[in-house]
């Protein structure tokens, strides 16, 4: 850690938009809990006296009605747009005076300086005599929300410049060597994109790669781009918060928000070049196209490019684990529709498992069809995973009805939840995997069951925790709302019973149904319990329900069934 980044009583800010709104609310928590010097930058015509008519008129309908009151006498017809005008000056000013006398009371250092940023020779002109300024936080904004096609240059620039132009110019006035603290408020409409918003989501993902650019540029400085969602200030009104809380967006509290920005701050952050403090912006639901559409998806797979596979090996030879192959028809059912998410996934079939052998293909299809939808509730696919030999035959490896929603169902939970250790298995953790013909085969990304609770002829419950693994290590099948990973240790528990009970091993052949209710947690405990529906010479059935202590689903798997397979997995043939 580095006193270099710390906030200090001689650090001075230039704060831009900084007199009003949730920037002057962040600017005065900062100053609670560090008193230094700020220096606010607004638009904003500060009155020093205010005419007499407007003394004493507190409430908007009191104040308003004095103004048309003083246009009459002035000879001037009152319009709402004149009225407005007139009134908006006087209450910015107030704001402005109020923020001032709010951060000199926590005794730091507050000074106003009425400039438009966009403007830089008129800046420069301005903080020329402010002398060493050691922080930016730039807070400035403009909206223009419309849909795309009816936005016009005047949207446009005045949307950019207020971000983008408004921080170089800043950068302009200010000694790089010097600057200590970068803080670049952009927005989740630039990480997530927003409907009407393609110029603001544009501005602020300029600032997010601006961020990482300047950080790499200037190391010893604290750089951070905050990518807030909605807050709740004056401008989420009742009626936002509520389309807010239909589509799953919560808004930030102001005194949680401002927080959450001086902890931003702290040197142990000064790394974090990005951050999103927010919900996702997920559309809202609209009618959709009824057209059915289909798509066809090349993939180029390699072990080198999937690290995991690795540690998915049989008798030597890296194969494709039949939940990453539904992870990829998953994941693309998803993005092509954003806002969706994966509900259920049935007839999931293992046709001709893909093996990264020397025959391995060079490139694998994803054919995605649609098959129905259902108004804006969900959207049903038949997908398939093939490949072609260099004799052009086809080879089908996966097949699956993928159904996505637009809204994930409420949790059940398990009727039959029992967590009880009955000590039949007392095997722990990595015992289970890679210890003998009987263990699992899986390597560290499939691992691990902690631990067996209970067994009995019908059923095995256990206790599961997945650790993430890099990105690098998730390749081409990273986890989403769909964890491949957990899902494919979920599966696990079938052959622990089966080789506890009947010294055979299995391997999977078809998932008959599947939902998923809540993303399976990473890095802490969850609960398996598999119900053995039937066992044949060849094969099994059971349903996998994946849980938590209190039995509420994740997800289950109804009607798997596995094929039994011969013992010695582990071996290259």
């Amino acid at each position: 850690m580095t006193t270099l980044t710390q906030v200090r009583p001689a650090s001075v800010f230039i704060v831009s938009g900084g007199a009003k709104g949730i920037t002057a609310q962040c600017v005065i928590e900062l100053a609670q809990h560090q008193p230094c010097k700020f220096i606010l930058l607004g638009r904003s015509e500060v009155i020093e006296n205010e005419p007499d008519f407007a003394r004493d008129c507190l409430e908007e309908p009191v104040l308003k009605k004095a103004i048309m009151q003083h246009l009459l006498t002035q000879g001037e017809k009152p319009t709402p747009m004149s009225v407005q005008k007139v009134y908006h000056t006087i209450v910015s000013s107030r704001e402005i005076k109020a923020t001032l006398q709010v951060i000199a009371a926590t005794g730091a250092t507050a000074e106003y300086i009425n400039v438009d940023v966009t403007n830089v020779a008129e800046l420069q002109q301005k903080l020329a005599s402010v002398g060493k300024i050691t922080g930016i936080i730039h807070g400035a904004g403009n909206l223009a929300d419309k849909l795309i096609e009816k936005k016009t240059d005047q949207d446009f620039e005045k949307v950019y410049t207020a971000k983008v132009q408004g921080l170089e110019n800043l950068l302009a006035c200010v000694d790089p060597k010097q600057l200590e603290h970068l803080v670049l408020f952009s927005s989740v409409a630039g990480f997530y994109g927003n409907m009407g918003q393609s110029d603001y989501a544009i501005a602020n993902e300029i600032l997010n790669k601006s961020a990482h650019l300047i950080k790499q540029n200037n190391p010893q400085c604290h750089v951070v781009a905050i990518n807030w969602g909605g807050w709740d200030s004056g401008m989420v009104t009742p009626e936002l918060k509520k389309a807010f809380a239909e589509r799953g967006i919560d808004i930030i509290p102001v005194d949680v928000g401002t927080k959450m920005l001086v902890n931003e701050l702290h040197p142990s952050h000064r790394d974090s070049t990005q951050v999103v403090i927010g919900s996702p912006i997920i559309p809202p639901p609209g009618n959709l196209d009824p057209q059915l559409r289909s798509y066809r998806i090349r993939r180029r797979m390699t072990v080198e490019a999937n690290p995991f596979l690795q540690d998915h090996v049989i008798a030597g030879i890296p194969v494709l684990p039949a939940t990453c192959a539904m992870s990829w028809m998953i994941n693309a059912c998803e993005e092509l529709y954003p806002g969706y998410k994966y509900f259920r996934c049935q007839e999931f079939k293992v046709l001709k498992g893909i093996t990264f052998n020397q025959n391995v293909p060079k490139e694998h299809i994803l054919e995605i069809q649609e098959i129905a939808k259902h108004g804006s509730e969900s959207i049903e696919f038949q997908t398939k995973i093939l490949s072609k030999t260099p004799e052009g035959k086809t080879h089908y490896h996966f097949s699956a009805h993928i159904t996505i929603v637009h809204k994930s169902p409420e949790a059940p939970f398990y009727e039959s939840l029992n967590l009880t250790e009955d000590n039949i298995i007392t095997t722990r953790g990595k015992d289970f995997y890679r210890n003998g013909d009987s263990s699992l085969f899986h390597g560290p990304s499939f691992q691990e069951i902690t631990r067996v609770l209970n067994i009995n002829s019908e059923k095995i419950t256990v206790e599961c925790l997945w650790k993430t693994i890099s990105d690098e290590a998730q390749g081409q099948f990273p986890v989403r709302w769909h964890n491949p990973y957990s899902t494919d240790i979920s599966t696990q528990p079938l052959w622990l019973w089966l080789s506890h009970l009947h010294q055979e091993v299995c391997l999977p052949g078809q998932l008959t149904h599947s939902e998923q209710f809540r993303a399976i947690p990473c890095d802490e405990p969850f609960y398996v319990s598999c119900e053995v529906i039937s066992k044949t010479a060849t094969g099994t059935n059971a349903n996998i329900i994946l849980h938590d202590s209190e039995g509420k689903l994740f997800s289950r798997i109804l009607g798997a069934k596995a094929i039994i397979a011969p013992m010695n997995l582990h071996k290259p043939k």
